[in-house]
């Protein structure tokens, strides 16, 4: 199999309009849904409950959260913790909060067992915008240091290169978590930085790759070294995105609650980071003006 793929010739930049006009719609796409829509954001980025509870004996999350519903409380967010026995609570703030303390309404909700509430705390709309504030800024610095790096690293080229790659792949994840409604908590954010990361490595590899075909293969156009170094990395830039992967979907599966949003983001992620490495980072280079160095 992987012999079949390094032995591979396809023509990507003969079909490389159909990826950027695929990736220019889901751009758009998901653009118009953060200005209509807007995210789904968790208590870390909101306000609201968070609550820890220690029951006697062991609980069901499902009969937890139809507690919740029969009290027309939806917007809520359970998972067990350290063992069956422990559970967290995320709770938005609500209208009925106000009128009954949150404290007295979980007690008379769980009246039927016996527990302990091992946490209580309110995170307030300050703070959750204060997070969401942070979280952007950790975003900027992170995507100008890596243009910072890739320039010196390479030529000012291969970092536009690069921007534009992690910038198509964090519009597009936040896309989809903005179109179906995803709770977008701290888990996601820590996701989406390392997306960033997990991209930018695969691009270090191609982009490596067309430098030293740029020297070698002076024979060919830019456009066929740009084809041939994107195959002769093919294979690698596979085989990682899928053992990563198989690990995500293992967490996906095997996770929990806990992790379930920080799984999906980088489930999407790696699909999305993956595509951008092959026919948007590579590709990128071709409209920038990719020029050949001089012979010494």
């Amino acid at each position: 199999m992987l012999r079949l793929i390094k032995n591979m010739d396809i023509r990507f930049m003969a079909i490389r309009k159909i990826p950027i006009f695929l990736s220019s719609l889901l751009i758009v796409i998901s653009i118009l849904s953060f200005v209509l829509k807007g995210f789904n954001f968790g208590i870390d980025f909101s306000s609201g409950y968070i609550v820890q509870l220690k029951f006697d004996e062991q609980v069901s999350i499902v009969n937890i959260e139809n507690k919740f519903s029969e009290s027309n409380i939806d917007d809520v967010t359970v998972q067990l913790y350290g063992s069956s026995k422990d559970v967290l609570i995320k709770l938005k703030d609500e209208e009925i909060f106000k009128k009954n303390n949150i404290n007295n309404f979980i007690n008379d909700m769980f009246s039927d067992k016996s527990f302990t509430i091992s946490k209580l705390e309110y995170v307030g709309a300050q703070v959750g915008s204060e997070l969401r504030e942070k979280g952007e800024w950790a975003m900027l610095i992170a995507l100008f240091s890596i243009l910072i790096y890739v320039a010196l690293r390479f030529e000012i080229i291969y970092g536009l290169g690069a921007i534009t790659a992690l910038v198509h792949d964090v519009i597009i994840t936040l896309g989809v978590f903005s179109i179906f409604d995803l709770t977008f908590d701290l888990s996601v954010l820590a996701a989406i930085l390392a997306v960033i990361g997990y991209s930018l490595n695969d691009s270090i590899v191609v982009f490596d790759r067309i430098r030293e075909n740029n020297i070698i293969l002076r024979k060919l156009s830019i456009l066929d070294v740009l084809d041939k170094s994107i195959n002769q990395t093919l294979s690698r830039t596979l085989v990682t995105s899928l053992t990563t992967l198989f690990v995500i979907i293992s967490l996906l599966i095997f996770g929990g609650d806990a992790v379930r949003n920080f799984s999906i983001a980088m489930f999407i992620g790696i699909i999305v980071g993956t595509y951008s490495s092959i026919f948007v980072a590579s590709t990128s280079l071709s409209y920038f003006g990719i020029q050949r160095p001089e012979e010494n």
